[in-house]
């Protein structure tokens, strides 16, 4: 087979590969255009992101539009290699607007990706979703949160502990956690954090001797959560151990 005959084919084949393309990357901005003419509809998003879309979307038809006529060019151009050597040149001019129609729709691909990332909504870190602040349609303002997340393995338990004993307690003392569910399921812990100042006995909390009114603030930091047992928001005993002679015991109020 001729060499120009060869470049034809190969012509036909990349025209082909671009029109493919171009029809998929329209394709895929006939729907962003749609869902974005529907949240500009619903109030969700401002004009000009669908006015974005809808262009994007006018792009891409042109260009299915330009690829189309090229492929019927390469086609044309196939069918007469064989007439003479002219006709390289021509299939290198089609080759350099194909070169350019390619450009285009890589262009609007990338647009569309930047239009539908927009939409995307990324939570800074793993977790568990445990409170929907925003339901879906709600227009909100940039950095504004729209849930809660948790982190069920960095969990930590906030106790009190009455002013006359906090004097035992330590940074990195040993803790037993407890809950009604699991009574015989014990959850290693450790004392991280300790009020500087005594506060009052916060009205949720009730300790074993109703006369105590000061209390300190203490927070003991989970080592494990197996299976995700636990919970943010669940009630639990602990069991400081300060003095390590003393056997381990459970909850006793």
């Amino acid at each position: 087979m001729p060499l120009n005959q060869n470049s034809a084919d190969a012509g036909v084949s990349q025209a082909q590969a671009v029109l493919s393309k171009a029809s998929s990357v329209e394709a895929q901005a006939a729907l962003d255009a749609r869902r974005h003419r529907e949240l500009f509809e619903h109030g969700s998003i401002e004009k000009h992101r669908a006015e974005q879309a809808e262009l994007a979307w006018h792009v891409a038809q042109n260009d299915v539009a330009a690829a189309r006529e090229t492929l019927v060019r390469a086609r044309q151009g196939s069918s007469g290699a064989a007439l003479g050597g002219d006709k390289i040149v021509a299939k290198e001019q089609e080759l350099a607007a194909l070169r350019a129609q390619r450009e285009r729709a890589a262009a609007a691909v990338a647009e569309a990706a930047s239009v539908s990332a927009d939409q995307l909504i990324k939570a800074p870190a793993a977790g568990v979703v445990v409170s929907r602040l925003r339901e879906p349609g709600e227009v909100i303002q940039a950095g504004s949160a729209v849930a809660e997340l948790a982190n069920l393995d960095a969990l930590h338990l906030k106790v009190y502990v009455p002013e006359a004993l906090i004097g035992k307690v330590k940074l990195g003392l040993p803790v037993r956690l407890y809950i009604d569910s699991q009574p015989d399921q014990a959850y290693d812990a450790k004392v991280s954090y300790i009020a500087s100042r005594a506060e009052f006995t916060p009205k949720e909390v009730q300790t074993a001797d109703e006369r105590v009114k000061l209390v300190y603030a203490v927070k003991l930091a989970i080592q494990a959560n197996p299976q995700h047992r636990l919970t943010p928001g669940l009630p639990a005993d602990a069991v400081i151990r300060w003095d390590q002679n003393v056997a381990w015991q459970k909850p006793t109020w």
